[in-house]
Parts: C-alpha cells; sequence; structure tokens
C-alpha cells in the first residue's frame, strides 16, 4: 500500500533530520569523530527515505 510507504519514507526523513542535527552540534563542540558517525547515519536515512518515496510514489501510479 502506497501510505505504509510513505509513512515508513516520513520516518526516515524525521531520523535523518534529527542525525544531522547531533552532527551539526558535535562538529559544533569540536567532536568530529561523533560528528561524522552522525553525519553518516543522516545520509543513510535520507537514501532509505528516497528509496521509500520512490516505491510509494510508484505504487501510488499503479493505483490509477
Amino acid at each position: 500500500m502506497a501510505r505504509d510507504e510513505h509513512n515508513k519514507a516520513a520516518e526516515h526523513h524525521e531520523n535523518a533530520a534529527k542525525a544531522h542535527r547531533s552532527a551539526a552540534e558535535h562538529h559544533g563542540k569540536g567532536d568530529h569523530t561523533k560528528g561524522k558517525e552522525h553525519a553518516n547515519a543522516a545520509k543513510q536515512h535520507s537514501q532509505t527515505a528516497n528509496q521509500h518515496s520512490d516505491q510509494a510514489h510508484s505504487k501510488s501510479q499503479q493505483q490509477k
């Protein structure tokens, strides 16, 4: 169902945003190792969100 994919995409977008904020905070404190870890997590969440968005779009098109 497209709705499920949209919800999964939204969840990963939210997790990516949290990880980005955490990365910024760590970088601001000079903890670049942790900042990089959070930045990598943000990138992964963003990529997963994109995959779910693509799947949701595809399923939405099929339902027309």
